[in-house]
């Protein structure tokens, strides 16, 4: 089915581990640059910052892009996809819309184009991604959520039917570690930002809970690369180190 996508990256300069990280500087280049160059790369379309502060709107703006605005005191990077998409769209044109976390500065751009393709092969409200756990140590680590696919084998996508901090399934095969870039229809995207947090969102604290408990459906699509997160000091210095030169 066609599909009319565009990449919203949220950024805020709030952040207890790494203050302002949207603006550290990476190989010359405020890190949230970078993030739009990833996704710029990834050739679907239209790129736009969701910015919760003027700095990062600037930032942007500086290296050419386009950043709107938004309401710092919004609960979510959900909420600030959502009101930057009504700024920058008013008229709807705009039916996907592919919400890249603005921490991702080596990002694979392709990953990108396999969330768009799950909404365009799929009649899933929303898509998402995941990548086999290899390493031991991250099978019981509750800073890995994992995603509980619905996945055969060979299988490029799967539903998802749960995502959790714990261990699970029980039983021999493979495990998922969900990513957390997501493509949502213009629709869904509406009625999810709309829903109060729900119960096992609240209990697990992951976000994507709440389309599930409301009976919406989210695919994964299975994918080779789990992206660095920049969250600490340590994290920038590994991004710096593979952005440079």
């Amino acid at each position: 089915m066609a599909t009319s996508p565009i990449i919203l990256i949220p950024a805020r300069l709030a952040s207890t581990r790494l203050p302002n990280k949207p603006l550290a500087d990476i190989a010359g280049v405020p890190m949230i640059v970078q993030v739009m160059r990833r996704s710029e790369e990834a050739g679907i379309g239209r790129v736009v910052i969701a910015a919760a502060e003027q700095e990062i709107v600037a930032a942007v703006e500086a290296a050419g892009g386009e950043a709107v605005l938004t309401d710092p005191d919004l609960p979510s990077g959900s909420d600030r996809v959502f009101e930057a998409l009504n700024a920058v769209d008013p008229d709807g044109d705009h039916d996907v819309i592919l919400n890249v976390q603005g921490d991702l500065p080596t990002l694979d751009p392709t990953i990108i184009k396999a969330a768009l393709e799950v909404l365009e092969t799929t009649p899933a409200d929303i898509s998402t991604l995941v990548s086999e756990i290899t390493d031991e140590d991250e099978r019981a680590n509750p800073d890995v959520p994992r995603a509980i696919l619905a996945l055969e084998p060979g299988a490029p996508v799967g539903r998802a039917l749960y995502f959790t901090r714990g261990t699970a399934p029980y039983g021999e095969g493979p495990d998922y570690h969900h990513i957390g870039l997501y493509g949502f229809r213009r629709e869904a995207l509406a009625r999810f930002v709309a829903l109060p947090p729900s119960p096992l969102e609240i209990r697990e604290k992951l976000e994507q809970l709440r389309a599930l408990e409301a009976g919406m459906r989210i695919d994964a699509a299975l994918v080779d690369t789990v992206p660095l997160g920049v969250d600490t000091p340590a994290d920038l210095e590994k991004a710096r180190a593979e952005l440079a030169g």
